[in-house]
């Protein structure tokens, strides 16, 4: 019998999904906690116990094999439970941003059909809202956190009395087809309606174990829910710190305060946030602030860091570690891997090579830079610039119902992010803008990031955005967002002679805007809103 005439069976095949590793940390260590919440403690046994509850209840509410179950939820255990227990079920779970409007999330809910929505308190007036004059409204079920604000009055089953249905022994088993939809996220919709990203069991299998080797999560990781949940599940932590055995600390919302007393009072080893959010710890009040006796690992991606950023988070005792994704790859797809020969590097040419998206995660099977046109690759020369493009398990399976986008985002047998970057001689990638947000000045590409990175190294800037400002002889010239630290005092002749002093003169910002900079609910500055202001 030849080698390739041995079929796969039960003993040494069985599909891929992450709802394995709560079973397994069950096994392993079921009295540790694996969850704490404010005064609560859930230890692993539980963890189990209530996820299997969850899909057996969700079962007897009639949410079959392939049914979307939504979840308009913040960073609470029961999010955690909705991430084992829905996929158990075979469902498939919708997380929702829950800094949506209205509209957007009766757009969502209708989109995916969901069949079930759990709820928190807080946001049942929202849930009320978008459910409002729905043809189909799915049941809802409504958790009230101890440790939240509460909200509304909506008409729903309390969490839980809905547990209560289910049974603890309900079977965890993988579905028969690892293909099988696992959970759907919505993007942002900046010129439409949000698309739907489809992932799969296989992906988030293989992204989580991509995200706890890259990360070095163990079973000592104490991990930090600073990142939402509902972004791209977390990027695949809320499976990822499980399959390690970690404790998973959460937080409803991101406060500097809050966070450097949990970091303190926890001993967190890890955590994720997009930049914002280590610009809020760097600029945090000296009374808010702490000194810890280990350093903290942050992992960081969504918009690239500055390099100054990554250098004060350094000094304040985090390690950076700089990742680079999409929803469409479950978040983290590259990381800037570090380079052991670098450690006696001054400070701030460490970050500047920290400052680079990298190489591809374990699990991901490629990751180059094309030219857009012909779908070569460019040289790695550090500057010339094209396209990001994926190719692996931990790409989305598609859009929900779009197959004219899926023909785009997948042409010549790679995902296109629509990521500007360059590759560098030692074969990191290294993003430089969005496509659409080059500045293209009397025919040469000016880099936002680039001009950005140089903002942030002026003392006087805390946030810098950078997107085109039309010109009738340069065609585009930088406009500059900024804002200020507290007490500071630049001008807009400060900010320019700034940047002309880092940059090449025709790069630097023509044109400088105080004030607070618009963000989406993950942190990432809407340079679409400064670009609107812009053009009326």
């Amino acid at each position: 019998m030849m080698a390739d005439d041995l079929p796969p069976n039960a003993a040494n095949h069985v599909p891929l999904s992450p709802v394995s590793f709560l079973a397994r940390a069950a096994r392993i260590w079921p009295g540790r906690t694996a969850i704490i919440h404010g005064a609560r403690r859930v230890t692993y046994a539980q963890y189990l116990d209530r996820s299997r509850r969850l899909a057996s209840a969700l079962r007897q509410a009639g949410v079959a094999a392939g049914d979307v179950v939504a979840a308009l939820l913040p960073n609470i255990p029961e999010m955690l439970e909705a991430h084992m227990g829905v996929p158990m079920a075979g469902a498939v779970l919708c997380p929702v941003n829950t800094r949506l409007d209205a509209p957007t999330v009766r757009f969502i809910l209708g989109h995916s059909g969901a069949k079930l929505l759990l709820v928190d308190r807080e946001f049942a007036a929202l849930a009320a809202a978008a459910l409002d004059g729905a043809e189909a409204p799915p049941r809802v079920v409504v958790v009230d956190d101890p440790e939240g604000p509460g909200g509304s009055a909506i008409d729903a089953t309390p969490y839980e009395d809905f547990l209560a249905t289910g049974d603890a022994a309900f079977p965890v088993v993988p579905p028969t087809d690892e293909w099988a939809a696992i959970s759907l996220s919505y993007t942002s919709g900046t010129t439409g309606d949000p698309k739907g990203v489809v992932v799969h069991h296989r992906g988030a299998y293989l992204n989580a174990c991509g995200n706890a080797l890259a990360f070095g999560l163990n079973p000592t990781s104490v991990y930090l829910w600073t990142l939402p949940m509902f972004h791209c599940n977390g990027w695949t932590y809320t499976w990822a710190v499980t399959l390690q055995g970690g404790v998973h600390i959460c937080l409803r919302r991101v406060d500097p305060a809050r966070i450097f007393a949990l970091i303190a009072e926890h001993g967190v080893t890890h955590l994720c946030a997009a930049p914002v959010v280590l610009t809020m710890l760097i600029h945090a009040p000296a009374d808010q602030q702490r000194a810890f006796a280990n350093r903290i690992g942050i992992a960081t991606g969504g918009a690239a860091p500055p390099s100054p950023v990554i250098a004060a988070m350094e000094r304040m005792g985090f390690d950076v570690t700089h990742l680079y994704g999409l929803t469409e790859c479950y978040g983290p797809s590259l990381l800037c891997a570090w380079q052991p020969e670098l450690a006696n590097l001054a400070l701030p040419d460490k970050a500047a090579f920290m400052a680079r998206q990298g190489v591809p995660l374990p699990t991901l099977e490629d990751a180059t830079v094309i030219d857009a046109q012909t779908g070569a690759r460019v040289p790695a020369d550090g500057a010339t610039l094209g396209e990001i493009v994926l190719r692996g398990n931990t790409v989305m399976k598609g859009y929900l119902r779009n197959p004219r986008a899926n023909e785009a985002a997948f042409a010549g047998g790679w995902f296109r992010t629509g990521d500007l970057g360059v590759l560098h001689p030692d074969g990191y990638i290294e993003v430089k803008d969005r496509a659409k947000d080059i500045v293209i000045s009397g025919g040469e590409n000016i880099s936002s990031l680039e001009v950005e990175e140089a903002l942030y190294k002026h003392p006087d800037v805390m946030e810098a955005a950078v997107v085109a400002h039309p010109d009738p002889k340069w065609g585009e010239v930088p406009h500059a967002f900024v804002t200020l630290k507290p007490g500071a005092s630049a001008t807009t002749a400060d900010i320019i002679a700034h940047c002309r002093a880092h940059l090449a003169h025709f790069k630097a910002p023509r044109h400088v805007t105080f004030g607070p900079l618009p963000k989406t609910a993950t942190g990432k500055i809407q340079k679409f809103e400064l670009r609107r202001a812009l053009t009326g």
